[in-house]
């Protein structure tokens, strides 16, 4: 056993000490922190820390005898590899929301035995549902103890990083504005308190940024708001006075992080508190006195910040036209130093942020680059490291997503290149991905369409060739915010109210087919929703259509022309027409002689 293993071991068999020591018998770690967070501190990575699991998903099950990792098809090869040897057993799972882990608990805990688990970071939706499934079943659970806290000596605490300003002209909307719009959103529930939890919202709501959480400009949080006060719960030293004194000039004040919970229990008696039920812990919401009443509903700001004003969408179109230029450097130096010299994943990560640091508005990356080259692109959220990275040399495919956090805006593109000469089943694969891409990118459809019933127009073109993917389709977008945003997507989740497609929402369309241990294809643009016309003039209702935000060429190389119909090749030609004439003035030299020539019609 490799000391990594041994490690794993050794922190699984201390959970087991503390699960007997408090008279339980499975501990359930979710991939969560108390805002229930996309992307964690390291002070909340319990589940990577003992599991050995890297992948930003998943979630882990240890019980007396058994431990257990559930995790959706992006992760299944890498799971396999980091699990070897743990004694953890990996259970394959269709989505990373599927309850397939609370059967798995109800079929290996006995009636009467307990299930141990952190209520504050247990989201409220979920603890509703683990209590209904096993409850079901005499099992109960315990939410009031932090097992992981008594096993992890040398946990690390809250981050310290400083919060700054979003300012104008990126920042479009005044704190006052937004602040106004919530409450009035508040009273239109009957809430007399508003409590927000996520930190995304939280730094939206109040014009603020931070570096709490890799690539989003996030900081660890909760906000309280009533009819005329607001107050912030962060860690104390986080926010320079000056930003403070001009948060109180709009009635926002600011108390020490730990006491989120008990102002909620200090909430005079009859006060209404609206909460989101999917952004909030059931810890928290426990916080609440029972002489309130709970209004549970999506936040306010979810709504709001996922519809870009007309402001954002424009500085949006200048954020992407300089992220595609950094794009072009790129490219057309990895073109120039192909076979020359020594190119690995690496190199490629190192390069490519590089040339996104030299653009105006730059803050840094919007996500961890991924680039795979061949079988590594298989897999959908690789990442290559020292330790494990291939060299780009001989013949294939080399998929490489990446993104950049920008003061006005955010970007997430995939590519595919080919190295050397490419087989025709690749060509085939990467066609049809493409045939996918421009089908949802011609979408037209009605005003508050749910996003999920897009899916389908994206797969289509893929499932008549019986090819299909296991992620989804599109993600919602954020504006110098998180990369993954919500209420709207598009993908086989069943869909609810909140996933209504409204005009101003960014989305990403990325489509893909992986073969394991050989190659993976994905083409991924961000799009905006934007008002389309329609001869009827609105007699059917106002049609919404895709305008395609994102600006670099799709590589023709790689595509097999039988497979494109004369609508789709004209699509193509017209988005790199596009690329063309908004990109050629802002590079020069070997770059502009690159995208000229990658945006050649075809």
């Amino acid at each position: 056993m490799d000391t990594r293993t041994s490690e794993i071991s050794l922190r699984i068999a201390r959970v087991r000490d503390e699960l007997r020591a408090a008279g339980a018998h499975a501990l359930l770690v979710p991939s969560a922190d108390p805002h229930l967070s996309e992307y964690l501190p390291e002070r909340w990575q319990a589940r990577q820390w003992l599991s050995g699991f890297t992948g930003s998903v998943a979630t882990l099950v240890i019980g007396l005898d058994r431990a257990a990792l559930f995790a959706d098809s992006r992760y299944w090869t890498q799971a396999e590899v980091e699990l070897a040897g743990t004694g953890i057993e990996l259970v394959k799972v269709m989505s990373a929301v599927s309850p397939d882990f609370m059967h798995w608990i109800g079929s290996t805990l006995q009636t009467g035995q307990t299930l141990a688990v952190d209520g504050q970071v247990l989201g409220l939706g979920l603890a509703h549902q683990l209590r209904a499934v096993l409850g079901a079943k005499g099992i109960q659970v315990a939410t009031g103890r932090d097992i992981v806290q008594a096993v992890w000596d040398g946990r690390p605490g809250l981050p310290a990083a400083p919060v700054y300003e979003h300012l104008a002209p990126q920042a479009t909307v005044s704190r006052a504005a937004k602040l106004a719009d919530v409450r009035a959103a508040m009273a239109r529930h009957g809430a007399s308190h508003h409590f927000i939890s996520s930190v995304d919202d939280v730094a939206w709501l109040f014009n603020l940024r931070g570096s709490d959480v890799e690539c989003n400009p996030v900081f660890i949080a909760h906000a309280l708001l009533d009819s005329t006060q607001a107050t912030i719960f962060i860690a104390e030293g986080k926010i320079p006075a000056d930003i403070a004194a001009r948060l109180a000039a709009d009635g926002v004040q600011l108390r020490r992080y730990e006491e989120a919970g008990a102002a909620l229990r200090g909430l005079p008696a009859g006060a209404v508190v609206l909460m989101d039920p999917r952004r909030v812990t059931l810890g928290l919401r426990e916080a609440v006195p029972a002489g309130c009443a709970v209004v549970e509903a999506i936040n306010p700001s979810t709504l709001f910040k996922s519809r870009k004003t007309e402001a954002e969408a424009a500085f949006v179109r200048e954020c992407m036209e300089q992220d595609g230029a950094a794009m072009c450097e790129f490219y057309a130096w990895f073109e120039q130093a192909l076979g020359r010299e020594r190119i690995t994943e690496l190199t490629i990560d190192e390069r490519l942020s590089a040339e996104r640091a030299k653009r105006p508005g730059f803050v840094g990356l919007s996500f961890s680059t991924i680039a795979g080259f061949n079988a590594n692109g298989a897999l959908p959220h690789y990442r290559a490291t020292p330790a494990a990275h291939a060299v780009i040399e001989g013949k294939g495919l080399l998929l490489i997503d990446s993104g950049g956090q920008y003061l006005g805006g955010t970007t997430d593109i995939t590519r595919v290149w080919p190295i050397g000469e490419v087989s025709a089943a690749q060509k085939r694969d990467y066609t049809l991905v493409l045939k996918s891409t421009i089908a949802l990118s011609r979408a037209v459809f009605p005003r508050g369409t749910l996003g999920p019933m897009l899916d389908a127009i994206a797969r289509a073109p893929m499932w008549t060739h019986g090819l299909d993917y296991g992620h989804g389709t599109g993600h919602g977008v954020g504006y110098f915010m998180n990369v993954h945003e919500g209420p709207q997507n598009i993908s086989k989740a069943l869909p609810d109210p909140n996933m209504a497609m409204e005009v101003g929402m960014i989305t990403s369309i990325e489509p893909g087919v992986y073969r394991p241990g050989q190659w993976g294809v994905r083409i991924e643009n961000l799009v905006l929703n934007v008002p389309h016309a329609t001869p009827e003039n609105g007699a059917f209702g106002e049609m919404l259509a895709f305008e395609t935000l994102t600006l670099c060429p799709i590589d023709t190389r790689c595509i097999e022309p039988s497979l494109l119909t004369a609508e789709e090749t004209g699509w193509l030609n017209r988005y790199h027409a596009e690329v063309r004439r908004r990109l050629s003035p802002l590079v020069q030299g070997p770059a502009l002689a690159w995208l000229m020539t990658r945006t050649e019609a075809i």
